[in-house]
């Protein structure tokens, strides 16, 4: 039982319902809201795809994904089905009649259809709200780069409002990503600390142990670059970086964010690093190297890690360097974010043994296993002072029930809910972009550098940071 308000009545419409991200995370996901009593009674769900099959069958195909509970059967006698053409505008007339009230369009689809979705939407008047909301939620990638991501928005505004549209990243449905405001602004000290005075660098890591495995035809048209750090790692980086804002109102929440990353400097190609790996081992399981993957084009340029320093150009962070890194095929699975602060002047310490002290870090774990450690140094045991280094750490599951969770429940629960917060406007997802065209239409040309599998990237990731006398967190 949760303390947050039932959610409105909606009728959720899943426009590629039989897909994976609705078996996996959206399904299981309403199942827990419902767990937590934040559904109403009256509650249905469309599914729209274009296989041949009823009601029934898409309950079936939908089972494979969710414990068989009470709170399943209820959402699952909700569900109906509807088959049809996305480009077809008979389907749309269709689903029309089903639509009563507050409708919330999910498009869990290929990004191709996101456009002609919305546009068919338009045409058919679902999307305006005369008898309730009417609202559409995007996955990403939203675009493939600036010039198509400005066209997508161009398109989705001409059909839709921008309070109707919700460009989701999964990433900020995690509890950690959304305790980091209130671990920022509901504690005195770390926002005093919070600022280039006292941080000498902050480090974002998406590290990823699994391969592209089956997935080489999208990911070889993708990248690391493209795939993870306009949307993923941007995202934590504003979270990171954002000013206070003059309340938890989404709109002032989403403009601080944006201010951010539209501070982000050009980024020297040269300290930009891509790799790609090479046969190696994972877990102890044999990998193959990405060019010998399935359906990866054998002259590819792909990279499959990315590595950068940035800098945030605002009075807080000026001098600030921002390293962001992510990855597959790597040691282990780690989303992390670092914030290092600055050397304590050694004067104190000149006549001890004392010949270095390590840096105090705030490591914010977002996974696998969700917490918060403040790491600093105390004195060790014995008649001479020495330093030992020491974390204080926090657990979500050692101290709350988080159940099971996929990450999309918030995220689903703010769209019915009308609560914007955690998803971006148009002008985000574009400064995002922007900030790394460059380095697309650099990356065209090359190839990465050769990284084993199962290791922590190239050895020019490495030495990007030891460039400036600093080092990567270690992964894990």
């Amino acid at each position: 039982m949760s303390d947050a308000p039932t959610a409105p009545s909606a009728t959720f419409v899943i426009f590629g319902a039989l897909g994976d991200l609705a078996r996996r995370l959206l399904i299981p996901a309403l199942v827990n809201l419902a767990r937590a009593d934040l559904l109403k009674e009256d509650l249905a769900l469309v599914g729209v795809s274009h296989h041949d099959i009823d009601d029934e069958q898409l309950r079936a195909a939908l089972d494979e994904g969710v414990e068989d509970d009470a709170n399943w059967q209820w959402l699952r006698s909700r569900i109906r089905y509807l088959k049809g053409d996305f480009a077809d505008p008979a389907m749309y007339q269709g689903l029309g009649r089903q639509l009563a009230g507050n409708a919330i369009f999910y498009l869990a689809t290929a990004p191709t259809f996101f456009g002609t979705v919305v546009n068919q939407l338009g045409d058919a008047g679902l999307l305006t709200e005369t008898d309730g909301f009417r609202r559409v939620v995007i996955e990403k990638p939203f675009g493939t780069d600036l010039v198509s991501a400005q066209a997508l928005n161009r398109q989705i505004l001409s059909r839709a409002s921008e309070s109707q549209i919700y460009r989701i990243d999964h990433f900020l449905g995690k509890e950690t990503v959304q305790n980091i405001m209130v671990t920022r602004f509901g504690n005195t000290m770390m926002e005093a600390v919070w600022n280039n005075r006292y941080v000498d660098h902050v480090q974002i890591t998406a590290a990823e142990a699994v391969t592209v495995g089956t997935r080489g035809r999208f990911y070889d048209a993708t990248g690391a670059l493209r795939d993870m750090v306009p949307n993923h790692l941007f995202q934590l980086l504003a979270m990171i970086a954002m000013e206070p804002p003059i309340s938890f109102d989404a709109d002032a929440i989403r403009t601080e964010k944006e201010k951010v990353i539209a501070a982000i400097l050009p980024i020297d190609p040269a300290e930009a690093i891509r790799g790609r790996y090479c046969s190696g081992s994972v877990a102890g399981k044999a990998v193959p190297a990405y060019l010998d993957e399935p359906d990866v084009d054998p002259a590819s340029r792909t990279e499959t890690f990315a590595a950068l320093k940035l800098h945030v150009e605002t009075w807080r962070w000026s001098g600030v360097p921002f390293y962001l890194r992510t990855g597959k095929a790597l040691a282990t699975r780690d989303t992390e974010i670092v914030v290092q602060f600055r050397d304590v002047p050694l004067a104190l310490f000149q006549e001890t043994v004392v010949d270095r002290l390590p840096p105090n870090r705030l490591v914010v774990q977002i996974q696998p296993d969700e917490g918060i450690s403040l790491e600093f140094v105390v004195k060790r045991p014995g008649l001479v002072v020495n330093t030992a280094p020491v974390a204080m750490d926090f657990r979500y599951r050692d101290h709350f029930d988080v159940g099971h969770q996929t990450g999309y429940e918030t995220l689903l629960y703010d769209v019915q809910s009308g609560d914007q917060t955690l998803f971006q406007r148009a002008a985000q997802i574009e400064g995002g972009w922007r900030a790394v065209q460059p380095l697309l239409d650099l990356w065209t040309q090359g190839t990465p550098e050769d990284y084993a599998a199962g290791s922590a990237g190239p050895e020019s990731a490495d030495a990007l940071m030891h460039r400036s006398h600093r080092r990567w967190h270690h992964l894990g």
